[in-house]
């Protein structure tokens, strides 16, 4: 950069300055420099003719060996350093000025190096040059403005001079480089237009590239100091190379473009003797004294006293703006008719838009400041751009391209509109032609998108401003599918002029564009995201926010347009206001476009999605305002004769204001939006509402509207007869007239006024807008009807000739007007993001195009650099949308570039697909944390990759460890597989290599498992080069990927642990080829990761431990034990970490070993956990916390295992943990101690050896012992001290201390007691009584230590169980089947248990006397029991236990106890008489026929034996359940007999009462069942014929009512008051009437009653049955009488009544035995004769 340099004093470099002029000229500066340069005049000069010149030098030079620099130069009055006079200055410079005239070469050189000097030097200062003088001037021009006009007149003088061109060149450059000098106004015109002539009239081409450079550093000094308002600037120097870019290439002769560098370097380096910023403080913004100026410069011009120009700014931004409005202005010159080839105007058009290029390239923030520039550039600077687009010249398109760059970067929020036309016009129009495309335009179009897609803010902006827009085209959308269609190329078949080599030059361009657009996006969000915390808040207020944007190195970026200025119509915008926009943008489009198809539901679309309001008026007002609808479609709807449409078409139609219009100009602006349907009567509805609407807008224009309606009727036909080429004979004007008579209320309308209507339309056609060539302005401010105007652009784009059509200018200044009118305006407002989401939606829009380019580039291509770029592309899509979380495009993009490394295929790989796998790589390591699912494409990859290296190192396949079975096998493996390395090897035959060779689909999970057929020695030998293209990818880029997994964050490593899962998975099931490559990984990774912290690694175990599972219960035996023993090995690492108290991470870790341990069908598989699990604990015993879970539930399962050696390995290792490591079990947690019982149980179980049974079990009792010591409650007791010491008091801490010991005793004791319950069901006698043995040891030693709660669970859960399962089993199982089966108590063990039951109510009643019931419901479930030794067992027990707590006892329980006897008793009798009933419906043959049955049966009779024999069994089996039945009743009155007797003296009333009725229950039950006659008759045959004894229901009777006469009897006797209270004699009276009746029943007593009714005169003896039923009867008569016999006297005399006619029969009646006669005897004497005497 150079910049305003310092003042130099040194003599010795003025000297040096001077050259050969040593002492002239003085001592002063200027001395110095004027001296040699008149010296050399005045030798140059030729004495005559230059006579005045040479004494004129002469007289100068002696002045200045008289003169010395002024001591204040600064204050002096003269334009010349060192004079203080300025008429010295202008007698000094005369010489110089007369050279400068005189047109010789000779003195105008040595003229023009001293002007230089001077102007270089500094040595002319404090000069406002303004204009140069003139003719019309009478005032002479001040000195400095003439010697630049005598150095700007030089060229012309002199000619066509080399030297002096450049030196005049020099000399203004320096001019206008001078911080001391200010060139404005006219001069700087001249100056500019100098050094114009010298470039467009120059010979030689080093002076013209000189020209030019000059002119473009003229360009940057002048409008940088615009830019800072101040002379004193800094600048850069132009690049020559880089200035001839796009034109004069050609004038480069050999070294033209150096000397022109090394020019412009030596005017502006030069820093001899410059004026030193700080003497110049009046110079700032242009500003001079007028003291400084020349001496009539007070008189010259009031505007040069004036600081500031009447527009507000500063004289040199006022000269800025001048000149760059010359120069559009200049760059708008077209050539005239007479002189179409104008080569120098067209060079002067290309220079001044280069000029302009270079100023809009130093564009900073100022211009956006300045409202005046801002309107230059959009009145001028705009309106060139449009002009020059017409033309063909591709210098001028590629400076057009290049100025367009520089708005859109510098100036995008101040241009929103015009650049909304000129993208589409300039890049979207050449970038759209695929096909037919100039060659040299669309390279122009694709550099400019590269240079522009490079700035992401760029980018970011477009999308955001116009593709988010409504009111603006989709630039960003178009451009992308724009380059899509240039990289896909030309369709085929279709017909194209580029060449082979320009097409594939496009595609990688486009490609390139494609890849710098996603880069770009990635660069912002990268920006966003990492300075987010950093950013402004959204926000509206203008001008208040800014944003640090920050490059990846770490330097201040460059910052966005709207960052460098806020300008007042931008405003900030969040990523959902955008998102609302853009719905709403597609939503327009998608009706839109269904209007166009189909209007009527184009409209309902849009009203429905309420884009449009539902009043006729708002539908016209979108047909009027929108683009993009079509013309004929609007004319159609208008036209339409529907309600809504015709409502819609008045409404179209009254939005216009005719007033004031001409008919004509009238119906030709109506007609401009649509076009006239070709149904008559649709025109017809349409032109009677515009009549109508005209008349009412001009109400005197005609007399009514069917004039008006008649005359547009007339008009449209007059139209189209003029302008339509199939009409041969035209309308004439006299035709128009005619046919127009009499329309105005029969009178005619003026001829005139219809001659001028008929010349109006035949000179003008009327058309649409889009039709035509002169569009009149839209009543729309909507930068949409703007863009509208695409039809009308087209003609611009036609225009081949370098002047636009007439038409054209026409379009050209309606646009200018738009332009002007829309520079005034702040409602087009520019939107600014921050919001990275904004992504999201552009990647919805780009992703297809850039997917499909890029993939069919890599697919087609081989071009490395080419596939390089894709490749790029790729990596940077899948960054954009995997940190943006779009999944279905991050798939996409990474499951296209997997399919691209070929690997799955590699017999066909190339460097291309290489690179690709290096390209997945990077993508792994670069975006981990974002890949998500798409991490399994990545990982099958790597897993193939990996597969493909082990093959070329000839190492064996992995699958041949797996599918070893024999040695046989064993050797044919060794030989078919130890083959040398594959690269060294010509052809295999090794199936495996075979299949990978033969490749697959990229989806198969097993590479060629489903390809067949040969593999040729070629394609063996690809596949061996390919493997060693994959040579440059090394183990260190493939373990990196795993290694680096330990970087992910903790959502990213949970993905990539499911996706290596599911790709070993997958390796491991593969049919043909199981692989370990991933597995084996997964034992990497887990290592890499288990440092993480535990909520993390617990989510990642989570995914591992399923895996583990399912791959442990593989039907492939090597691949489960190579995971279980992975496992192990990470479980060997994990339980080095020391655990917590109350966590359960290590159960979770172990976990996969007690689910395959559990699930698994391998005997081997189940060993190796047994001793996996073993080793663990052992040798890690200290650190197993929460594991001991797993541990004993995988001994749990091992313990119930069909094979001995795992049960008995199991048992050794935890008979070890029992005897050694117990504290440990219950250090941490004592809920352990439950798992462990549980384990030892299900050992107790074991079938192969009662030892570790019976060992098992003593190990229970082991652990009750440490239970009852307080292992676990110390345990518990000091982690909750561990916890925290409460604040409070202590007593209330010891007592919650109690209530938690209790609550944790209960869930410690109950599991224990609870499995030695179970066990007391086992079919093994040893076991069954150890069971009971210890059960009830451990109840009876540690049952004091029980609280009430504890003994109420045992009792429900631990002892009751026992009994239950025993009554159960009993009662599935009759008679003496039950002593067989295996499972069943035997009455020694239930002998036991009841006794050991009886004990516990014995020794802990006051625990369990709320369980008393329960107790004797066992005992009495055993007293009911069909076996005699159960219900000997049940009575003794129950005995025992109410002699043992009979004084105990409350009246409660003892009513509970009865009452349960008396429950038991009833609860059989339903199902007993049910049973009973069956008999009713069952035959019995008789006795007689079933001895002949062998003799008479018959063929057709067998049926009936069958039936017979079904009968039989049925009486079998009712026979056996009635004498069960008959036992258990009689045992009940048994119990309650003894029980009364031992304990009546504890029993109340009320007791004996339940006692009383028990006992009348069983004898009226004994009576019914001997009453029913028809039964036992059945039952005596079937007993008969079975040959089984009879149920004793005789019997059952007979004891039933002697215990009743007995129980009764002795109460009267006994317990006279009770026997009062309950009024028991009554009840004896009437059992013993009862007895006596029954016994008379059984004499035959009532037959031989029957039988006297009957007459009948004989009586027949008893049968013997009832002689022995009579005989059996008479001691229980007996004991009636002999109680009736004590009764006393005055109670036999109350019963007399009822008895005497009982023993009245019993006289009459028959009798086995003389005792009863006795005993009546008695009665008579005794009881009877004492009443009658």
């Amino acid at each position: 950069m150079s910049g305003a340099p310092s003042s130099s004093s040194s003599s010795s470099s003025s000297s040096s300055q001077s050259g050969q002029g040593g002492g002239l000229g003085g001592e002063s500066r200027c001395g110095r420099v004027l001296g040699p340069s008149l010296d050399k005049i005045i030798k140059n000069a030729a004495w005559r003719k230059h006579s005045h010149i040479v004494s004129a030098c002469k007289s100068v030079l002696d002045k200045l060996q008289t003169l010395s620099d002024s001591p204040d130069p600064i204050l002096s009055c003269s334009p010349l350093y060192g004079f203080s006079n300025p008429s010295d200055a202008q007698f000094v410079l005369q010489p110089l000025l007369l050279a400068l005239d005189s047109a010789s070469p000779k003195l105008v050189e040595p003229a023009l190096d001293c002007a230089f000097r001077l102007f270089s030097l500094g040595l002319i200062l404090r000069c406002e040059i303004d204009r140069p003088s003139s003719s019309s001037n009478p005032l002479p021009s001040p000195l400095i403005p003439r010697l630049l006009e005598s150095v700007c007149n030089c060229t012309a003088a002199v000619g066509e001079d080399d030297a002096v061109e450049l030196s005049v060149l020099r000399v203004l450059l320096s001019a206008v480089r001078s911080p001391s000098v200010l060139i404005r106004g006219d001069c700087l015109v001249h100056i500019v237009r100098t050094c114009y002539n010298v470039y467009l009239g120059g010979a030689n081409g080093t002076n013209q590239i000189c020209a030019k450079s000059v002119l473009a550093q003229m360009m940057i000094i002048i409008f940088t100091r615009v830019q800072h308002d101040s002379p004193l600037v800094q600048f850069r120097t132009v690049s020559v190379s880089e200035l001839l870019e796009f034109s004069d290439r050609n004038l480069n002769e050999g070294s033209s473009i150096q000397f022109a560098q090394n020019f412009l370097h030596e005017v502006v380096q030069v820093t001899e003797g410059v004026v030193d910023s700080n003497s110049l403080p009046d110079m700032q913004n242009g500003l001079l004294p007028s003291a400084t100026l020349d001496g009539k410069a007070k008189v010259d011009n009031a505007e040069l006293e004036e600081t500031v120009d009447s527009t507000g700014d500063s004289k040199i931004r006022e000269d800025g703006f001048m000149l760059f409005k010359n120069l559009c202005k200049l760059s708008m010159k077209f050539s005239s008719q007479e002189q179409p080839d104008d080569h120098i105007l067209l060079r002067g058009k290309i220079l001044s838009l280069e000029l302009l290029n270079v100023i809009m390239d130093n564009v900073d923030p100022t211009w956006r400041a300045n409202e005046r520039f801002l309107n230059a550039v959009k009145q001028y600077l705009c309106l060139s751009i449009l002009k020059n687009s017409a033309l063909s010249v591709m210098t001028i398109y590629q400076l057009l391209c290049s100025i367009f760059k520089s708005l859109l970067s510098k100036l995008r929020s101040a241009l929103k509109a015009e650049i909304g036309i000129f993208f589409p016009m300039l890049i979207l129009r050449v970038l759209e032609n695929v096909v037919q495309p100039s060659f040299l335009q669309k390279m122009t179009v694709l550099n400019l998108l590269e240079k522009i897609s490079q700035d992401s803010q760029i980018i970011i902006d477009i999308f955001v401003n116009y593709d988010c827009d409504v009111d603006a085209p989709n630039i960003f959308e178009r451009t992308v599918n724009g380059l899509l269609k240039t990289a896909l190329g030309p369709s085929p078949g279709s017909t194209t002029t580029l060449s082979p080599a320009q097409d594939i030059t496009f595609r990688f361009e486009s490609v390139k564009c494609l890849v710098r657009i996603i880069k770009s996006m990635g660069t912002w969000m990268d920006q966003q995201l990492r300075i987010g915390d950093f950013c402004p808040s959204k926000s509206t207020d203008n001008g208040s926010s800014a944003v640090n944007y920050t490059n990846f190195s770490g330097e201040e970026g460059t910052l966005p347009d709207y960052d460098m200025h806020s300008e007042a119509n931008s405003e900030f915008s969040n990523a959902a206001t955008l998102e609302q926009r853009r719905a709403y943008k597609l939503e327009l489009q998608k009706g839109v476009s269904l209007f166009n198809r189909k209007p009527s539901k184009g409209i309902d679309f849009l009203i429905s999605t309420k884009k449009i309001g539902n009043s006729p008026e708002a539908v016209a007002c979108f047909l009027k305002n929108t683009a993009g609808l079509n013309e004929t479609v609007i004319g159609d709807y208008l036209g339409e004769r529907q309600e809504f449409a015709l409502k819609v078409m008045h409404a179209y139609v009254d939005s216009f204001n005719f007033e004031r219009m001409d008919f004509g100009e009238a119906i030709r602006f109506f007609l401009r939006g649509f076009r006239l349907p070709g149904e008559a009567q649709k025109i017809d509805r349409i032109m009677e509402k515009f009549a109508e609407r005209y008349c009412k807008c001009n109400p005197n224009s005609f007399t009514s509207a069917d004039t008006a309606y008649v005359l547009a009727y007339s008009v449209i036909m007059l139209n189209t007869d003029a302008h339509n080429n199939m009409v041969k004979d035209k309308m004439t004007k006299a035709d128009f007239v005619r046919n127009n008579r009499g329309i105005d209320d029969g009178k005619d309308l003026l001829e005139e006024y219809l001659g001028a209507l008929y010349d109006q339309v035949v000179k003008n056609e009327i058309k649409m807008n889009s039709d035509s060539s002169a569009p009149q302005s839209k009543q729309a401010n909507s930068l949409n009807k703007l863009l509208g105007l695409d039809g009308i652009l087209n003609l611009v784009w036609k225009q081949t000739d370098e002047k636009p059509l007439s038409a054209n200018g026409l379009l050209i200044k309606n646009i200018q007007e738009q332009f002007k009118a829309n520079s005034g305006k702040s409602e087009s407002v520019y939107h600014s993001v921050t919001d990275a989401a904004i992504l999201r939606f552009m990647v919805e829009v780009c992703w297809g195009p850039m997917l499909a380019a890029f993939s069919v580039t890599l697919d087609q291509s081989d071009d490395r650099t080419a596939t390089s770029e894709c490749l790029q592309g790729f990596r940077h899509a899948v960054h954009v949308t995997a940190v943006m979380g779009m999944q279905t495009q991050r798939d996409a993009f990474v499951t296209t570039v997997a399919k691209f490394t070929y690997l799955h295929c590699a017999a066909d790989m190339k460097q291309k697909n290489v690179d690709a796998v290096k390209a997945i790589i990077s993508v792994a390591i670069e975006d981990g944390n974002y890949l998500q699912e798409s991490w399994e494409h990545i990982l099958t990859c790597l897993s193939r990759f990996e597969n493909l290296q082990l093959l070329g190192e000839g190492a064996p396949s992995e699958a041949s460890f797996f599918t070893v079975s024999n040695e046989a096998d064993e050797k044919t493996l060794k030989s078919s597989t130890a083959f040398p390395s594959l690269k060294r090897k010509g052809s295999l035959h090794n199936p495996a290599v075979m299949a990978v060779v033969r490749g697959g689909s990229y989806d198969s999970t097993s590479i060629g498992v489903n390809s067949s057929g040969l593999v040729t020695p070629e394609q063996i030998n690809n596949f061996i080069s390919n493997l060693n293209l994959l040579e440059q990818i090394g183990n260190f880029e493939l373990n990196h990927i795993f290694a680096h997994s330990q970087r992910l964050n903790s959502e990213a490593i949970v993905a990539f642990v499911k996706a290596l899962c599911k790709v070993s998975m997958s390796e491991l099931q593969s049919p043909t080829d199981p692989r370990v490559f991933s597995l084996t990984k997964i034992v990497e990774v887990a290592h890499y990761n288990i440092n993480r912290i535990r909520l993390v690694w617990s989510r990642i175990w989570s995914v591992l431990s399923d895996f583990f599972v399912s791959v442990g219960l593989s039907e492939n035996l090597s691949v489960a034990i190579f995971v279980m023993d992975s496992l192990r090995q990470l479980s060997m690492k994990f339980l080095e970490r020391e655990e917590l108290a109350n966590y359960n991470f290590q159960n979770e870790f172990l976990r996969p070993f007690v689910i395959v341990m559990q699930n698994s069908s391998s005997a081997e598989i189940r060993e190796l956990i047994v001793r996996c699990i073993s080793q663990m604990v052992l040798s890690r015993v200290s650190n197993v916390k929460s594991g001991w879970k797993s541990v004993f539930m995988v001994f749990t399962a091992a313990a119930a295992d069909e094979r001995k050696n795992i049960v008995l390995l199991a048992f050794e290792t935890m008979e070890k943990i029992v005897r050694e490591y117990f504290p440990y079990i219950t250090e941490t947690e004592a809920v352990t101690f439950t798992d462990c019982v549980r384990c030892l149980i299900t050992f107790t179980n074991s079938r192969f050896n009662s030892d570790v049974s019976l060992n098992a079990i003593a190990f229970l009792r082991f652990c009750a012992v440490k239970l009852a010591d307080g292992a676990l409650v110390s345990n518990e007791k000091s982690k909750i001290d561990d916890l925290s010491v409460p604040v409070g008091n202590n007593d209330n801490y010891s007592d919650r201390q109690i209530v938690t010991d209790k609550d944790d005793h209960s869930s410690y004791w109950v599991p224990l007691l609870a499995g030695l319950s179970k066990l007391t069901s086992d079919p093994r006698s040893a076991i069954r009584k150890g069971a009971l043995e210890v059960l009830f040891n451990i109840l009876k030693d540690h049952g004091h230590l029980f609280s009430q709660p504890l003994w109420n669970n045992v009792f429900n859960s631990v002892v009751l169980p026992i009994f239950k399962c025993a009554r159960d089993r009993k009662e599935t199982q009759t008679g003496d089947d039950q002593l067989s089966g295996g499972s069943i108590w035997d009455p020694e063990t239930s002998a036991v248990a009841v006794q050991c039951l009886v004990d516990l109510f014995v020794s802990f009643f006051s625990m369990l006397r709320s369980k008393l019931h329960g107790a004797v419901s066992i005992l009495v479930g055993f007293i009911k029991s069909p076996g005699q030794g159960a219900a000997s067992t049940g009575v003794a027990a129950l005995t025992r236990l109410a002699v043992e707590l009979g004084d105990r006892l409350s009246e409660d329980e003892w009513r509970n106890l009865f009452l349960s006897l008396k429950e038991s008793a009833a609860a059989s009798l339903p199902g007993f008489w049910k049973l009973v009933r069956t008999m009713d419906t069952t035959e019995v043959p008789d006795v007689a026929n079933s001895y002949n049955d062998s003799e008479m049966a018959s063929d057709h009779e067998l049926s009936n034996e069958d039936s017979e024999d079904d009968n039989l069994q049925t009486v079998a089996y009712v026979v056996s359940r009635m004498k069960s039945h008959i036992a258990a009743q009689l045992l009940i009155v048994q119990v309650i007999t003894d029980l009364f007797k031992m304990h009546q003296q504890y029993l109340t009333s009320g007791n004996i009462r339940v006692v009383v009725d028990i006992l009348s229950s069983v004898a009226s039950h004994a009576h019914q069942l001997n009453s029913e006659m028809g039964l036992q008759q059945k039952l005596q045959r079937a007993c008969s014929i079975l040959e089984i004894p009879e149920p004793p229901i005789v019997h059952f009777e007979i004891e039933s009512y002697q215990n009743y006469l007995n129980f009764l009897h002795d109460l009267i006797v006994n317990n006279g008051l009770v026997s009062e209270e309950l009024n028991v004699e009554p009840e004896l009276v009437s059992v013993c009437g009862k007895v006596v009746q029954i016994y008379l029943e059984c004499s035959g007593l009532e037959s031989v009653r029957r039988q006297q009714q009957q007459k009948v005169h004989w009586i027949l003896p008893l049968a013997s049955a009832r002689r022995e039923e009579l005989a059996a009867r008479t001691p229980l008569v007996v004991l009636a009488l002999r109680i009736m016999s004590g009764f006393v006297s005055d109670s036999f005399r109350r019963y007399a009544s009822q008895l005497f006619p009982l023993l009245v029969e019993l006289v009459r009646s028959e009798h086995s035995s003389g005792e009863v006669q006795r005993v009546l005897s008695l009665i008579f004497q005794s009881c009877i004769g004492p009443i009658v005497l």
